[in-house]
């Protein structure tokens, strides 16, 4: 919106021409995503605390989270809402790339709002029940699986790169392609929400893992760097570094009201947004191997819940003392905020080792 109307004034005003560089948009972009959750913050937790809109917390848990019982939830539609604001007013609004990832992500947000509603206003401890859930999960992820395969350009648009190889891609065709690309947006949404159980845990791996996809998504849309560095050039990707800015911002911003103690959490609106988006970028750019690394934490949290409850129903025992992962390391005598620390940290290495990539060949 604004970049239409600085190029509109451009004409009349040669300095408003800063505003067509995209590292210029995507610094703005983090600043406003910032700031609008800084200002409507307070606000909205106000306002949700008011409506007694409070998580539930189960008893089977660790005892110490107990106290957190009526903390207001569903803030991810904060972080939505400056995320959505930013990107309209800072991304050029006819790439199709900006408006695929942001209608998946407020596709998942619309399921996890529903969730959650039904959860803490209806007083319904199943909200939306699992098979209604995966079925709108797997309706916006199809849809935008079936987008971007009809939209891709080139073969390289659909291959699988194998990182720290130069040469390696593995053919997909289309139908390859959608499935893959499916299981990367509804996947990388579960394991997001999966991972959103303690004060700050999520969001802060999503603000690394978003700001080095931003880095992907700026060498994809070059012409030049991704052919010095052997990545496939997706025309247009470059646009999306301005929505992962916007997903930086709005996370940070998040993080000052979700850090220890939690002011707010996010919510199923919040996760499996943020989580879809994360997975719909590493698509665009074909970064989905890169993604696993990065998101290792969201990996190693999905796995534990899947290898729980496999282990129960094969052999009648647990692996873990609880799953997800991080109330497993609680229960065994961490502190809440050992764990999500640590968790950060590991999150940053995985990071760097995926940034590593882009020249390890």
């Amino acid at each position: 919106m604004l970049l239409w109307l600085f190029q509109n004034l451009s004409g009349d005003l040669r300095a408003l021409n800063v505003f067509n560089y995209l590292t210029l948009r995507a610094v703005l972009a983090t600043l406003t995503s910032l700031t609008i959750s800084f200002l409507v913050g307070p606000y909205v937790i106000r306002r949700l605390a008011a409506l007694k809109i409070g998580q539930a917390i189960r008893d089977d848990g660790p005892q110490t989270h107990l106290v957190k019982a009526g903390t207001p939830t569903m803030g991810g539609a904060l972080i939505l809402v400056s995320i959505t604001v930013s990107t309209l007013l800072w991304g050029d609004l006819e790439n199709r790339y900006v408006w695929v990832v942001l209608l998946t992500m407020l596709g998942f947000g619309g399921v996890g709002w529903v969730d959650d509603y039904r959860k803490v206003v209806n007083r319904n401890p199943k909200g939306l029940s699992a098979r209604a859930k995966y079925l709108w999960q797997s309706v916006f992820g199809l849809g935008a699986a079936l987008f971007l395969a009809h939209t891709a350009q080139l073969p390289a648009q659909t291959e699988l790169i194998v990182p720290f190889f130069k040469h390696v891609a593995i053919p997909l065709g289309m139908t390859g392609f959608v499935i893959l690309t499916y299981f990367v947006i509804v996947g990388s949404s579960n394991a997001v929400n999966l991972t959103d159980g303690l004060d700050g845990l999520a969001i802060m791996p999503t603000v690394m893992v978003a700001s080095a996809l931003a880095i992907f998504a700026y060498v994809a849309g070059n012409a030049v760097f991704s052919r010095y560095l052997g990545l496939p050039h997706i025309p247009g990707a470059g646009e999306l570094a301005v929505f992962c800015a916007a997903i930086a911002g709005a996370g940070l911003a998040f993080l000052w009201f979700n850090a220890y103690p939690a002011e707010v959490f996010m919510g199923d609106v919040g996760a499996l947004a943020l989580g879809a988006a994360l997975g719909t970028v590493a698509v665009i750019v074909r970064q989905e191997i890169v993604l696993f690394i990065m998101g290792g934490v969201f990996v190693m949290e999905t796995l534990s819940v899947m290898i729980q409850v496999g282990s129960f129903k094969l052999t009648g025992k647990r692996v873990f003392r609880m799953a997800p992962l991080h109330h497993h390391y609680e229960l065994k005598g961490w502190k809440e905020t050992q764990v999500v620390v640590r968790f950060w940290i590991i999150t940053m290495m995985l990071v760097l080792v995926g940034l590593s990539t882009l020249k390890i060949r």
